[in-house]
């Protein structure tokens, strides 16, 4: 499936959306991937985490971790695809935190998983997670990576659609300057600007 038929399917499924939005990281766009609109239905979930799970079979994965909330859905489907042992980091306090009785052990080959990538910064938390408790990076996985390749997380990092895709600091949005109603439909709590 090429960039532009992917794009289709995010449209068709209402997971792309064109207004002005504040992103989870804070940034404002006027483009928002609403990953979940795609996934909730099954076989586009499957196809796309097929794309996922084939780039890391042959890498020894044995535990697949996702940020809450964004990433879990993916995570969990990239992990079954590849029969290995899913879980999710959280925040807790606004902390990022491994609950819920999950925890990795040291040596441990862990592949991140994460829905969309703007600036990383969800991401980069959950891999220092896996780096204090002494297990090992594999990759980082994602369905879209907003940046284009511009946000470098690990050595081997593989997204099914990368594209640039502008975003802008609050105080920089030409769209806050014309006065555009802006959406926070993020997974963090994000107030309206």
């Amino acid at each position: 499936m090429s960039t532009s038929d992917l794009l289709d399917v995010f449209k068709k499924t209402e997971a792309l959306l064109e207004g002005h939005f504040k992103l989870t990281s804070g940034r404002h766009s006027n483009t928002y991937f609403q990953c979940a609109k795609l996934l909730q239905h099954p076989e586009h979930l499957a196809s796309v985490c097929n794309r996922i799970a084939l780039h890391f079979s042959n890498k020894g994965v044995e535990t697949v971790i996702s940020p809450a909330i964004g990433g879990i859905v993916v995570g969990t489907e990239v992990g079954r695809q590849l029969g290995v042992k899913t879980i999710f980091a959280e925040r807790k306090d606004g902390i990022m935190t491994i609950r819920r009785g999950f925890c990795l052990a040291p040596g441990e080959r862990v592949l991140v998983i994460e829905d969309v990538i703007t600036t990383g910064g969800s991401v980069a938390e959950v891999i220092a997670l896996i780096k204090s408790a002494g297990a090992t990076l594999v990759g980082v996985g994602s369905v879209v990576d907003r940046s284009n390749g511009r946000v470098r997380l690990a050595d081997d990092q593989y997204s099914v659609l990368a594209m640039e895709v502008v975003s802008h600091e609050p105080e920089a949005c030409p769209l806050c300057t014309e006065g555009v109603p802006i959406d926070a439909p993020g997974s963090r709590a994000n107030k309206q600007s």
